[in-house]
């Protein structure tokens, strides 16, 4: 698969990047070579491999700091009205945020 012109067009307008020319064609031809190396490491048979939690777990013993998984008490009035306090809008209790998206 490659990428085209417009493709990366596309792209920079999303992303709200203003490319030049010679920009756009490097883009063009770094985006084609990643989607080249996708396909390729897609081609790799991976049955039987197990995933690892870790890139490194292959290599040493890694353990994972993983904090308890328990249950938190949910937020109180005092604690949302401290928290409140930093809004720089805000309307029964939630944050006021500007318009986004239309």
């Amino acid at each position: 698969m490659s990428i085209t012109e417009q493709d990366v067009a596309r792209i920079a307008q999303l992303a709200r990047l203003d490319l030049s020319a010679e920009q756009a064609l490097q883009v063009e031809h770094d985006l084609t070579r990643i989607l080249g190396l996708i396909q390729t490491l897609q081609t790799v048979d991976t049955q039987g491999v197990e995933p690892m939690a870790h890139p490194l777990s292959a290599r040493q013993q890694i353990s994972l700091r993983l904090r308890e998984d328990k249950a938190l008490p949910s937020g109180t009035v005092e604690s949302r009205e401290t928290m409140m306090r930093n809004a720089p809008a805000e309307q029964d209790g939630l944050f006021l945020v500007p318009t986004v998206i239309e």
